[in-house]
């Protein structure tokens, strides 16, 4: 830890006993504005991410406190520069792009403005929520809130405007047919060519993050579970971790064997559903038919081994709540066997198809430039030439001995999404495998799983990529829990994506990334 305070020390000119360290791999440091502005001016020339910006409100009793978490590739460690908020304070998304969705949540939610931001608008409080309500601070209480009706025309969102000859705009959503959730794109074309694309999100906010206030963390489990459908067991493990890093509390060897399990099985009926979706978007259903079909397969070993398809209320506090059986387990490593054969032929058919071919290739691009910008991750990132895997750039639970081999491509369009996607499923089927044959006998919850007080950061690779949570227990409570998803990072990679592609290929690009809609409109 005292390596660290020095190491952090030196590089930001700090003496190493203003940094606070409760945790391994977390260092806090107490800025006044004067070297905060000096700070981020120095962490921007040296090519740090921006992964995570939240506000706190009575911590210590110091007002809202703002937290800004940064991690620079390659190192293990998270730095957090804290800085108390008066009812404004400076922008840092011109040094930091990936700042801006932070601090437009910020002002919705606590009030606070960021002088200097390039952008004003409203994030998840849509025009009809009164002015005067920021509903993560304390004195509001869960209540339904008296919305506004109506909203002038000067007071709607404001779009982007591209103007010139034959520049006309296509709105598409937020309600969308089939049985996908809200979303809203704004397309600025010329003929079929996307010359701009804005999106909006956060249309049917759930307020999980103030839900989870008040409550115990055995309690607050299930807020976890409910982020985002298809990350059941990402976001549980995130905050179940959190939870046991500030408790010291000790997870047995069985329940740390099988997280990783249900992580991989998580990961891997996610990642066929896209592989699947992409192909039904070029219109080639009989290759998407085996995806689905194995997909299908995955879910119903989910509900053998959990009683869960999506692998819900797995998950508890120092461990798991049922565990797997060993016959189980052999039945599924005898699976896998024949999974890996049908998968690798269905890739390969995939492929080998023109059509599909002509149609992923350069459609979507995502920049390699535009990764620390806007701190993309997951396989979005690793098909745009840049290895960030949390499970690797910080190891958690058993991925320390189970390391995952990912791989990156770099022209970052839809066909490099997929042969990404698809190389992360191998990775996670031979994962699984070493699992079942490494796993130890023994208890899956600890004798003692008391909570103790006190604040930690998590972060997990999801399907998607790289979620954070961050839990702050007060009197064996929850007094303050953010969670940010990769979505809520990724999603606005795809306005760069589609610049230059036809309206058509939309459907095609917005699939590759499948982003989560949920995941981002907490």
């Amino acid at each position: 830890m005292n390596n660290l305070k020095s190491e952090l020390g030196k590089l930001l000119g700090f003496p190493a006993d203003r940094f606070q360290q409760n945790h391994e791999d977390e260092a806090y440091l107490a800025v006044s504005d004067e070297e905060f502005e000096r700070s981020i001016k120095f962490l921007a020339g040296k090519g740090v991410f921006l992964i995570d910006l939240f506000a706190v409100e009575d911590w210590k009793n110091k007002g809202i406190t703002l937290c800004y978490v940064f991690e620079k590739k390659g190192s293990a460690h998270y730095l957090i520069l804290k800085k108390n908020s008066l009812p404004s304070t400076n922008s840092i998304a011109r040094e930091f792009p990936a700042a801006c969705w932070y601090e437009r949540e910020i002002t919705d939610g606590f009030g606070i403005n960021f002088n200097g931001a390039f952008d004003t608008r409203r994030l998840f409080l849509h025009e009809a929520y009164p002015f005067d309500f920021h509903p993560l601070r304390k004195s509001v209480i869960n209540e339904q809130v008296k919305m506004r009706k109506n909203i002038l025309p000067a007071e709607e969102y404001s779009f982007k405007k591209v103007n010139g000859e034959g520049v006309y705009q296509i709105p598409v959503g937020p309600v969308h047919a089939g049985i996908i959730e809200p979303g809203h794109f704004r397309f600025s074309v010329i003929g079929e060519t996307i010359f701009n694309l804005e999106i909006r999100m956060f249309w049917k906010h759930r307020g999980i993050e103030k839900l989870a206030e008040g409550k115990t963390p055995q309690e607050a489990v299930k807020f976890a579970e409910a982020i985002s459908g298809d990350e059941t067991v990402a976001n549980a493990l995130a905050f179940c971790q959190a939870v046991e890093k500030i408790s010291q509390i000790k997870v047995p060897a069985r329940a740390q064997y099988l997280r990783v399990l249900l992580a991989e099985m998580e990961r891997i009926y996610s990642l066929l559903g896209d592989l699947a979706g992409m192909i039904i978007d070029v219109a080639y259903p009989a290759g998407a038919s085996p995806f689905f079909i194995l997909r299908e397969d995955i879910l119903r070993w989910n509900e053998t081994m959990t009683g869960s398809r999506f692998l819900k209320n797995s998950l508890e506090v120092g461990g798991l709540k049922k565990d797997i059986n060993a016959e189980d387990l052999v039945k599924l490593r005898n699976y896998l066997k024949n999974f890996s054969l049908v998968f690798n032929d269905s890739v390969k058919e995939s492929l080998s198809f023109a059509p599909v071919l002509d149609r992923f290739e350069n459609a979507g691009i995502v920049k390699k430039e535009m990764i620390r910008p806007l701190n993309l991750t997951g396989p979005l990132a690793r098909a745009s030439g840049m290895l960030t895997d949390v499970r690797i750039d910080h190891p958690y639970s058993l991925y320390q001995k189970l390391v995952p081999y990912s791989s990156t491509l770099e022209k970052g369009d839809v066909l490099s999404r997929f042969k990404v996607k698809a190389g992360t499923i191998e990775d996670s089927i031979n994962l699984i495998k070493k699992v079942i044959a490494d796993i130890v006998p023994g208890e899956i919850r600890p004798a003692s799983s008391a909570v103790k007080d006190g604040f930690s950061l998590m972060a997990v690779e999801s399907a998607r990529g790289q979620n954070i949570h961050w839990l702050f227990i007060q009197k064996g409570k929850i007094s303050r829990y953010k969670i940010r998803t990769a979505s809520f990072c990724n999603w606005q990679a795809i306005e760069h994506a589609v610049l230059g592609n036809i309206v058509p290929d939309f459907p095609l690009v917005n699939k590759s990334m499948n982003l989560s809609y949920a995941g981002t409109d907490l």
